[in-house]
């Protein structure tokens, strides 16, 4: 039977496909200012310049769209946690260290362009959301016990990155702004780059340890769960989000998931050893389960819809 390679041997291996994809991604991404995407012709002092506080009348947004923008800034917002995280599960030296530099950079745009932009049209309370940023930030998150370094991590990056652009594209349609969508645009569009740059080196290490990334993506599709558990009013905030088709359990099978794993070949490699095709059979079990389990979700959405539309119909 193959031993196991090493954490600092899996990543010595893939040193090389992550210097290949820094210069890949450094030659494709387009850079851009967060300051080119915030109508600040629109901005004006609050009271503690001399102007007015907040008010829910001063917001162009529906509810669905401050929910979604606000749980979306407080995700971006976390980047010192995911940078630690990835810290600890890579290597701060070489490619590794220039990929965790340039993505940390990129992802920082994304908050300050979103708030700049929430703040200067007072799309939202900017007290409330300072708040809830002081309790996101100071809980933090955290990788699970069972989280096994840099096989699980680029994995799980690589759902989480799409799932997140998913995301930013759908809460740009429900903001009926059309500044609000081109901004999100632009920040989906990075996070599509980085998705394929961490699908690439999983896509490698299935190459280099079979086994070892067929069970670390098993584990990771089960387990997976957006960040922000801990934001205030997650649950509720989540359910509205879902409601609305910002990010469902479609979305996460339909665009997110299965896509991911046909770009692997998953369900088609012949290198794996019987450990490896256990995994893969325990993986295409649980797609079978989410398969029906999307379809429940659906027929118990549309049940909801038609009660709600007749009560106010």
């Amino acid at each position: 039977m193959a031993k196991d390679l090493t954490q600092l041997e899996l990543l010595k291996e893939l040193e090389p496909v992550v210097a290949a994809n820094v210069d890949r991604h450094l030659a494709t991404v387009k850079d851009w200012s967060p300051h080119d995407f915030v109508p600040w012709d629109e901005g004006r002092n609050f009271a503690a310049m001399g102007g007015d506080d907040w008010d829910p009348e001063q917001s162009r947004l529906s509810e669905v769209a401050k929910v979604a923008m606000v749980q979306n800034l407080l995700t971006e917002d976390n980047l010192p946690s995911y940078h630690r995280v990835i810290a600890e599960n890579f290597s701060r030296s070489g490619a590794w260290g220039t990929w965790i530099g340039r993505w940390t950079a990129e992802e920082n745009r994304h908050a300050i362009a979103m708030r700049d932009y929430l703040v200067c049209t007072r799309a939202i309370d900017p007290v409330a959301l300072e708040n809830d940023r002081m309790v996101y930030l100071t809980l933090g998150i955290h990788a699970p016990e069972n989280f096994a370094g840099v096989l699980d991590q680029v994995a799980y990056v690589t759902f989480q990155e799409l799932a997140t652009r998913v995301s930013h594209r759908s809460t740009g349609r429900v903001c009926d702004d059309p500044i609000a969508e081109r901004m999100l645009q632009r920040i989906a569009a990075d996070e599509n780059l980085h998705m394929m740059f961490y699908r690439n080196v999983t896509g490698a290490a299935f190459d280099i340890a079979p086994d070892q990334t067929m069970e670390s993506v098993t584990k990771i599709v089960k387990t997976f769960a957006m960040p922000g558990s801990k934001m205030p009013n997650w649950r509720r905030n989540g359910v509205l989000m879902v409601k609305h088709g910002i990010y469902d359990l479609r979305q996460h099978l339909d665009e997110v998931v299965l896509p991911v794993l046909k770009i692997w070949n998953v369900f088609k490699r012949t290198d794996f050893t019987a450990r490896g095709e256990r995994s893969r059979e325990e993986l295409g079990e649980y797609i079978e389960k989410l398969t029906r389990d999307v379809i429940r979700f659906e027929e118990q959405r549309a049940r909801i819809l038609a009660r709600e539309a007749a009560r106010t119909g």
